[in-house]
């Protein structure tokens, strides 16, 4: 798999019927190993080990409603109190971040009403601070670590 614009992590793989598989901590399993998987295990990583979020408030690849459809978001991470802090929109690394990548993630954030939202291809990071009253976001250059 491709080198991306994260740390080095300790990842465990199987091989099984000629497909590798990754395993995912947060859903205790292994997952076929996918482009956008590969990312998405970065992310988890990056969140537990370098921001220090607790394995526990995470969430992966669930279903949220949204204008009646149903989406799969793709990570969360939940405060103490069971609001939402982060969404994080994955993409695979040969996935270009366009306008349309931002509007899917606000979309979904319509819903989840998230604190802070990171959008990522695993080569490029946009982090951004929701402001509901005036209804947009504003980037910011890192998300805030774990606070109790």
């Amino acid at each position: 798999m491709q080198v991306l614009n994260f740390p080095s992590y300790d990842f465990r793989f199987k091989n099984s019927e000629n497909k590798i598989y990754i395993f995912d901590v947060v859903r205790k399993k292994f997952v076929i190993l996918q482009p956008e998987e590969w990312v998405r295990q970065h992310v988890i990583h990056f969140l537990i080990t370098e921001k220090k979020y607790p394995l526990s408030l995470i969430n992966v690849e669930k279903q949220v409603k949204v204008n009646s459809l149903v989406k799969r978001y793709d990570i969360i991470v939940f405060k103490s109190d069971g609001s939402i802090q982060l969404l994080v929109e994955c993409k695979a690394p040969e996935i270009t971040i366009l306008q349309s990548s931002f509007d899917q993630i606000a979309q979904y954030n319509m819903q989840l009403k998230s604190d802070y939202l990171m959008l990522t291809n695993g080569l490029h990071h946009f982090f951004c601070k929701m402001d509901f009253e005036k209804e947009k976001y504003s980037f910011l250059r890192d998300i805030p670590d774990f606070s109790r």
